[in-house]
């Protein structure tokens, strides 16, 4: 059986892919401005191109002849991505032709010339309402002027209940070709019980459905504590051998596993990498240490995790040109320190083989700007099931060993290394 393909539009580093590919899909071609995180994509997801451009300067034709260059078909059956958008217009403009929308439109001008049998669109759940629901309103309809049917109402999904022990909601438009069965949104697979019983009216759940409680922070990132963070430019990674992948963490395992089964296989070393501590003073430290976990430190604003709630949105900071700061990040629940990388990636649900950059800076940009990969996955399952695919049967490759120099460079280095290529 060959496994279904899907185009990662706005990849960054590949939460989306990651997803996809979990539920069953093959990336078959992703397209990422930023050069390290492109490196970082290609090197996570090395069996499909990985094209390093402004989306503007790409045809679909040249996203199709990639596609073929890679061994795969021409017939695209899912296409994904969140592309930026500000969702702002001047008085009596249609707000797609607003030029701050348009990576929105480049979305929509893939979609027409592609003609997947579905895709996903994935945003910030403002544009839904206010000053940016009739721009929401037009890209709909521009969709299903191009010969798509969208599933309505359109839904803001919250990556918690769905497994991630993050509150993270993010708008999914699902388009189905009018020529195909049509997806439908997942249906929730985690609760959280305790809101349910102080509701005064019950909340009716599927009968169907076995229900699981919230995943927890402490239940994704405890194994860790015992591990001292390495200094910056010193991660030797831990020894994965010295973590614990039993019962909800075994999705996490060095080896894809639990919820990523159907991923191919990394030759990765049996090393956990981006466990790198910041330079906090020792002010700073007691202030963490005095803030108690679930409230918010007055001075740095950073909120302290509670072992047993969820994080809060993990965010990525700006980038260089609007001067490189750093988005807040949360404060351990038992240690006073901020999180690690790898702490924020398991948050965010990625399993410990994903690789990122080297850097803090980087590393936390790319978990804060991608969707959440368990979210990804069960709107990737609901397009597998609408296309009558069972996953058993899919095939599962051994994938050849990367250079993980790559996930050093700087941006003229990935910027020279990217040229060269092409």
């Amino acid at each position: 059986m060959v496994r279904p393909i899907a185009i990662d539009l706005f990849a960054g580093c590949g939460g989306m892919s990651l997803g996809l590919e979990a539920a069953g899909f093959d990336i078959a071609a992703a397209v990422e401005f930023d050069p390290v995180h492109c490196l970082v994509h290609h090197h996570n997801f090395p069996y499909g191109a990985t094209i390093c451009r402004d989306i503007a300067q790409v045809t679909a034709e040249e996203i199709l002849r990639e596609v073929d260059g890679h061994g795969y078909s021409h017939n695209i059956d899912l296409i994904a991505g969140g592309p930026p958008c500000q969702g702002f217009s001047l008085m009596g403009k249609r707000q797609l032709d607003d030029p701050r929308n348009s990576l929105v439109f480049e979305y929509v001008r893939i979609i027409r010339a592609i003609k997947p049998k579905y895709f996903l669109f994935e945003n910030v759940p403002g544009i839904q309402s206010g000053k940016h629901k009739k721009f929401l309103e037009e890209l709909v309809s521009e969709f299903e002027s191009i010969g798509y049917q969208i599933e309505k109402p359109v839904l803001v999904l919250d990556a918690s209940l769905y497994g991630a022990p993050q509150k993270r909601k993010r708008l999914i438009i699902i388009g189905s070709r009018k020529d195909v069965i049509p997806a439908t949104y997942p249906p929730p697979s985690h609760v959280d019980f305790a809101e349910l019983e102080q509701r005064k009216k019950p909340h009716k759940l599927s009968s169907t459905i076995n229900y699981q409680p919230l995943f927890t922070c402490g239940e994704a990132i405890d194994d860790l504590i015992d591990h001292k963070p390495y200094a910056v430019g010193e991660d030797r990674g831990i020894p994965a051998d010295l973590l614990d992948y039993s019962a909800l963490r075994k999705s996490y395992a060095i080896k894809p596993n639990g919820a990523f089964s159907l991923c191919h296989k990394r030759q990765v070393d049996n090393l956990v990498y981006g466990h790198i501590g910041s330079l906090h003073t020792e002010k700073s430290m007691k202030r963490f240490a005095d803030t108690l976990p679930g409230t918010v430190e007055r001075t740095s604003r950073f909120l302290r995790l509670s072992k047993t709630g969820l994080c809060n949105t993990l965010r990525a900071g700006t980038g260089s040109d609007k001067g490189a700061y750093t988005a807040p990040r949360p404060i351990h629940y038992a240690l006073p320190r901020c999180i690690t990388v790898r702490e924020a990636a398991r948050l965010h649900t990625y399993p410990d083989w994903f690789q990122f950059h080297n850097t803090i800076w980087h590393g936390f940009r790319e978990i804060g700007n991608s969707v959440v990969p368990l979210l990804a996955k069960a709107l990737g399952e609901q397009v597998m099931e609408a296309m009558g695919l069972a996953n058993n049967d899919l095939p599962i490759y051994q994938l050849e060993r990367q250079d993980r120099t790559l996930l050093h460079y700087n941006l003229p280095q990935a910027n020279r290394y990217l040229s060269a290529e092409r």
